[in-house]
């Protein structure tokens, strides 16, 4: 079982930019595909980002697409979210997560806050 921990978030203001990181254990994850997600205050759980398992194709909600870069290093067991130009609109509780399945995500952790003031 994958087990995952996010870390990274915290508050800045808008147009400033974060790094969240996605560190495992438990298990490699160089063959999964790995997503962020994340989930706003009242809202549901939606997608952000994917990366496929050797790092050359990854995917972008229409949100963040030109602000958000998605990237991994399986030497390390880790997959990252750059974040820049925030807006108040991107706070939310981040999540990783890894494709166990087509469209199946397993190994929710606890997430990270990312809180952008205006």
């Amino acid at each position: 079982q994958v087990q995952l921990v996010e870390s990274g978030g915290g508050l800045v203001q808008a147009g400033g930019s974060l790094r969240l990181s996605c560190a495992a254990s438990g298990r490699t994850l160089s063959s999964y595909v790995m997503g962020w997600f994340r989930q706003a205050p009242g809202k549901e759980r939606e997608f952000v980002a994917a990366i496929s398992w050797s790092g050359g194709s990854t995917f972008y909600s229409d949100s963040v697409k030109g602000r958000f870069t998605i990237s991994r290093d399986n030497t390390k067991n880790t997959v990252d979210l750059q974040m820049n130009s925030l807006k108040p609109e991107d706070t939310a509780v981040y999540y990783c997560a890894a494709e166990v399945a087509v469209g199946e995500y397993d190994g929710w952790g606890q997430g990270t806050q990312v809180t952008v003031s205006s």
